[in-house]
């Protein structure tokens, strides 16, 4: 006689080989956060290695047939709760996306990326394009022939697309790209007709020590929980996480610069207040993942930007901030700092543009991929093709490959099609700011006065709490009331810069 098992039996079996999955997935996450802040040279080959054997473990345990017939199991069960079932749901649409790709095919693309990384980094300090080429070639086939596995319509860049931001296609990016291009360019020009706003100030020396101490007391004001993750130096500031309750982040400094560091740091804590938020019971499960990239963008861009460069927030932080650079800083007024913190000029660096100008590096970024996964242009015409873009839409000469395409390191991590959700994240950022402003009348008055905890809780309730639950459109509607719309964002900059600027 055969005993059937109960749903929460079987619910319980799903949950546990999903957490051994998800233990395997972040040992590796562990690795790839020590190969970007602390590996020696010397091991970067055997830790290829081990990535990619770890992917490939995990991958196998995934697309295990015994888990596709757990989960079809599940799912025909009529006696799981809310919670329960959407994780099901969501694991079997990731399961039959996933086992069309071999073990042995994941193994290949994790030492390829694993690879290029290091030669992206060599690439760099060698200033030569040349010296990241033929891994980077090898990359774009590898990401062709994983489009043409996962399956696609119209444009193979869709596929690639679908896995940062699910549903997204080219059709809907250029339709998106050509609608805020126009109102973009035609800012700039007002922009540029004006008296262009004084930041000398913000290029005096700032000690690295000074920076980083004052960058850590910034992301601790912010909410970032340091029981719960650390701060570092990399090549490229990114965030990383191993649970919501071990969330890293890096930055970056320029003694010369303080842009560099302060934004990095407010920007990527936005990334990790988002993964510290999302539900610690729910880990290596779909319901404790981030809903999508471009949700995930909207929560460093609004800390970034919404937040980190408006003058309510540094009325309060100013003040710290010059005793703390009392020489760099003594003749320059919070107002004069804001202005400068806001200063419109198109630049070579994604990472360093104005709020104006950086959807232009995006949309830029948006086209190679696109053209390169679809063969229109060969990775040999990269720079090229770059200088070129960036002489017509910024008006800006490239002088070399560091400071033009080899400046991210996306590619190197093989994440083409990540790029769009930059500019997304961007637009969706406006709106939930708006949203929240409506909904809590006090939230500038606490901002002004440093505390940011009543716009934090906001955010847990509105969008870290349900994870995976909802595609980006749904949880925009959720947490605002109404789907995408980009005059949010639109009318967000045109009030911004036309008080900056005087016109």
């Amino acid at each position: 006689m055969t005993l059937t098992k109960s749903t929460a039996e079987l619910y319980t079996n799903y949950k546990s080989r999903l957490q051994k999955i998800a233990d395997v997935k972040y040992s590796a996450a562990v690795l790839q956060w020590d190969q970007e802040t602390y590996l020696p040279p010397k091991g970067a080959g055997f830790r290829g290695q081990q990535l990619a054997t770890l992917s490939e473990i995990a991958h196998e345990w995934f697309i295990d047939p015994s888990l596709g017939q757990l989960l079809e199991e599940l799912q025909s069960r009529g006696d799981l709760a809310d919670d329960e079932r959407r994780n099901v749901e969501l694991s079997l649409e990731d399961y039959n996306k996933q086992k069309k790709f071999t073990p042995a095919f994941i193994r290949k693309l994790s030492e390829a990326t694993s690879r290029s990384f290091h030669t992206w980094i060599q690439a760099r300090n060698a200033n030569s394009f040349d010296v990241f080429r033929n891994d980077l070639e090898q990359l774009v086939q590898l990401k062709k022939e994983e489009a043409a596995i996962a399956g696609y319509e119209h444009h193979p860049y869709n596929a690639l697309l679908d896995q940062y931001e699910k549903g997204s296609t080219v059709a809907l990016l250029d339709r998106v790209f050509s609608e805020i291009r126009n109102p973009l360019r035609e800012l700039l020009q007002k922009i540029g007709a004006r008296p262009q706003i004084d930041d000398h100030f913000l290029h005096s020396h700032f000690p690295q020590q000074q920076q980083w101490d004052f960058g850590m007391r910034l992301i601790k004001q912010l909410g970032f929980d340091f029981e719960a993750g650390r701060q570092d130096l990399s090549e490229h500031p990114f965030t990383t996480n191993f649970s919501s309750q071990d969330v890293r982040i890096t930055t970056r400094v320029d003694e010369n610069d303080f842009n560099h560091m302060t934004w990095s740091c407010i920007h990527e804590t936005g990334h990790a207040l988002y993964e510290q938020g999302l539900p610690a019971e729910e880990y290596g499960l779909p319901l404790g993942e981030y809903a999508s990239l471009s949700i995930h963008e909207s929560q460093s861009r609004l800390w970034e930007n919404n937040v980190g460069r408006s003058l309510s927030w540094w009325t309060s932080v100013y003040p710290s901030l010059q005793q703390t650079f009392p020489q760099q800083l003594k003749d320059a007024s919070a107002e004069q700092f804001y202005k400068a913190i806001n200063k419109v000029q198109p630049s070579l660096i994604r990472t360093e543009a104005d709020e104006v100008s950086y959807h232009f590096h995006v949309m830029i970024r948006y086209e190679l991929e696109k053209n390169l996964i679809n063969g229109t242009i060969s990775v040999a015409d990269i720079p090229a093709w770059w200088n070129e873009s960036y002489n017509t839409w910024l008006g800006v000469k490239v002088p070399d490959d560091k400071r033009g395409c080899l400046q991210d390191v996306h590619w190197s991590h093989g994440s083409f099609g990540y790029f769009p959700t930059y500019s997304l994240g961007s637009f969706y950022a406006a709106q939930m700011f708006s949203a929240a402003e409506n909904q809590i009348p006090t939230l500038r008055q606490s901002i002004g006065s440093g505390d940011t905890s009543t716009l934090l809780a906001w955010l847990r309730e509105k969008v870290h709490r349900h994870g995976r639950r909802y595609i980006s459109e749904e949880l925009c509607q959720q947490a605002t009331g109404k789907t995408l719309d980009i005059q949010y964002f639109l009318s967000y900059l045109l009030d911004k810069y036309r008080n900056i600027y005087n016109f």
